[in-house]
């Protein structure tokens, strides 16, 4: 049986391994995660959330641990201090939301209602970029209404897994009822085919969630799938600018542009195309590109060498094709060609024929353009297959409705991005996914209602 293993993009040598599941090892977590599963649910609410809150203690004891893990896995700087942060606002949020989300849906008169009963068993398919953050979008839901979760987490976070497990354990989760699976592509696609998981998340590329369908057709397991993105955001001539470059330069370049809902592509009013562009490349410059162990960098590397090549060529073609940099070389003498370690670069005098511009980039590279007005904005914005989110930045809140109703997006920011609000659905529209995590919608996925009509007269 082959293993899996996470080459680190510090230094292009092996991090971590890890042995890929038996066959047999993976019929066992079913039989345990089902007979978990049924005592889990009979669990009444209140305790369920006690242990997720005691699981958030556990990975906050935890997190001088995976700091530098993930600096070594994925390549994020230590100075930012992992995704704990984050984790807590996400989790309470989804804590908060809990009993109204999952109460019965009553009807009257007699005695008729509905209630959420779990989904039974769910699977969750997880991405290395925000490796905690994204794993808990479903797994707490999950657990909170009562299911059990199998967890396969990318190969480049394998340790994101282990630490998941170890933080539920001992916050007291049932023995059984969380698994942390080590699975190949094969393994994965022959689970969700067989039927023997209930609902199933997927986060990734929108090629990987075609595999996915294709993988679960016919075997009526439900999906949410948030898939690739190609986030603009539209700079209005009555806008902040200040805070519209320092939001903007941070939500393109953070974490090395591999975020889910990372900006990829900036259209500036041509009033203050010049103030912008020049505030945003001086904010660029800010950066330092090194060791994401050392304090001082603010700018690692991305996951992996061949991720940055894809970023690279997308450059190059958006050059060659008579694009102009704004950053330069010698200011970031730690890119070196074929690594993972990648400059950030600005881009204009671009174009929607460029694939910087129509492409999911996914890493610190950007393309930036000129439009007359609110009109040009709008058709350019929604000139893609991708609806993840988008950004307006404006201090006309009519405007920023107006535009909001008709940009073609899950979610539409004003005056900020890159960010999932847990009380709000996390969806996208065209090729960005289907279904929707967070808010009262995250519970709907793990969940399936139940009818119950007894007649009292």
């Amino acid at each position: 049986m082959d293993d899996l293993v996470c080459i680190s993009p510090v230094d292009g040598r092996e991090y971590a391994r890890r042995p890929i599941a038996s066959d047999r090892a993976i019929a066992q977590a079913l039989s345990q995660a089902r007979a978990a599963q049924r005592e889990w649910a009979a669990v009444p609410l209140d305790e369920r959330c006690r242990i997720v809150v005691r699981f958030l203690e556990a990975m906050e004891a935890l997190n001088a641990q995976i700091v530098p893990e993930l600096a070594w896995q994925m390549g994020r700087p230590v100075r930012y201090g992992g995704e704990l942060r984050s984790l807590v606002e996400r989790v309470r949020g989804m804590l908060a939301l809990a009993a109204g989300s999952l109460a019965p849906v009553v009807a009257e008169p007699d005695r008729r209602y509905a209630a959420r009963v779990p989904a039974g068993l769910v699977l969750v398919i997880a991405p290395w970029n925000y490796p905690f953050l994204t794993a808990a979008n479903t797994i707490v839901p999950a657990l909170l209404a009562g299911n059990a979760v199998l967890l396969k987490h990318a190969s480049q976070t394998l340790l994101a897994g282990e630490r998941y497990a170890q933080a539920l354990y001992g916050a007291g989760v049932p023995e059984g009822l969380f698994h942390n699976l080590f699975l190949s592509h094969e393994q994965t696609a022959r689970l969700l085919g067989s039927g023997a998981v209930d609902h199933a998340t997927f986060t990734g590329s929108v090629e990987g969630g075609r595999q996915i369908e294709r993988a679960a057709a016919g075997s009526f397991t439900s999906l949410t799938l948030e898939l690739g993105g190609k986030d603009p955001a539209y700079v209005r001539a009555d806008a902040d600018l200040s805070g519209a470059i320092e939001g903007l330069v941070d939500g393109a370049f953070y974490n090395a542009g591999q975020s889910c809902c990372g900006v990829e592509r900036i259209y500036v009013h041509r009033d203050v195309w010049q103030p912008f562009l020049d505030g945003f490349i001086e904010g660029v410059h800010r950066y330092r590109l090194g060791d994401p162990l050392d304090p001082e960098t603010s700018l690692g590397p991305m996951s992996s060498a061949r991720l940055a090549g894809q970023v690279r060529e997308q450059v190059r073609q958006a050059l060659e094709a008579g694009a102009t940099r704004h950053i330069e070389p010698q200011l970031f003498p730690r890119d070196e060609a074929g690594s993972a370690y990648l400059m950030p670069q600005v881009l204009t005098g671009v174009d929607h024929k460029m694939a910087i511009m129509r492409e999911e980039t996914f890493g610190p590279a950007i393309g930036l353009m000129r439009v007359s007005g609110d009109e040009e904005a709008l058709a350019l914005m929604n000139d893609s297959g991708l609806g993840l989110t988008a950004s307006v930045w404006t201090s006309d809140l009519d405007a920023a409705e107006r535009l909001g109703g008709e940009i073609e997006a899950g979610t539409v920011f004003m005056n900020r991005c890159d960010y999932l609000d847990p009380a709000l659905a996390w969806t996208g529209l065209k090729n960005s996914g289907r279904g929707a995590s967070l808010g009262p919608f995250g519970f709907d996925s793990v969940t399936r209602p139940k009818s119950f009509h007894f007649r009292t007269g």
